[in-house]
């Protein structure tokens, strides 16, 4: 079983990953992965899909023929045009309905998996120490604080080790994303060309006579 130390963190990173890459980014990775599944939605999309191809081959079509001199043709081609247009309008409701109950039910685990956990594992585990402090290192003030709000004195309190798991997770993000933002600067230093030095034009016939003036 993963030991609490170790969960604390996995969620205070895992909190922190979604308010980075952010809910919606994360909602259409895994909505199309949802899709690569062999679901009843799955194929639905690949029938939309096709209809789609087939729609804009009519569209061309349609628009290649002329209402006056091919009204025939032209008639047949509307016909089939407004039919595939009506079936995907229908298909684009059915597919935004179900991706919207899809966000809906990932909100939900999300919330559940990173906000939730971050209340409900602190209330849950208030009085169990985390680890205990070596013994007379720490003064009396610094025992109180590290233990509060109720876990037993001398040990460190899941809210303690909770704000220095938000710290740790913050120092390596923003040290990620330093070490990231130097190696692209540099990338791009290099892909940059160096500008040729300036050469001197011929000299004006007045400065050749003040310098044979001069000398």
């Amino acid at each position: 079983m993963i030991s609490l130390l170790l969960l604390i963190f996995l969620v205070e990173l895992g909190a922190h990953l979604v308010n980075t890459i952010g809910a919606s980014t994360i909602n259409d990775m895994l909505w199309n992965l949802y899709l690569a599944l062999p679901t009843e939605t799955s194929r639905q999309e690949t029938e939309k899909k096709k209809l789609q191809k087939d729609f804009l081959t009519i569209r061309r079509d349609l628009n290649a023929t002329s209402s006056q001199d091919q009204f025939a043709k032209w008639a047949k081609l509307r016909r089939q045009h407004d039919k595939l247009m009506e079936q995907l309008e229908q298909m684009k409701t059915s597919h935004d309905t179900s991706k919207a109950k899809f966000d809906s039910y990932v909100n939900i685990l999300r919330w559940l998996a990173t906000t939730g956990l971050k209340f409900i594992l602190p209330f849950w585990y208030a009085k169990q120490p985390m680890f205990w402090l070596p013994h007379g290192w720490f003064p009396y003030y610094a025992e109180w604080i590290l233990s509060f709000p109720r876990a037993p004195l001398g040990s460190v309190s899941i809210a303690s080790w909770q704000t220095a798991c938000t710290g740790v997770v913050m120092l390596l993000s923003d040290t990620i994303a330093a070490f990231l933002g130097l190696a692209l600067g540099a990338k791009i230093a290099q892909k940059q060309p160096a500008k040729p030095a300036a050469e001197k034009g011929p000299t004006p016939k007045s400065q050749e006579a003040r310098n044979k003036k001069d000398s």
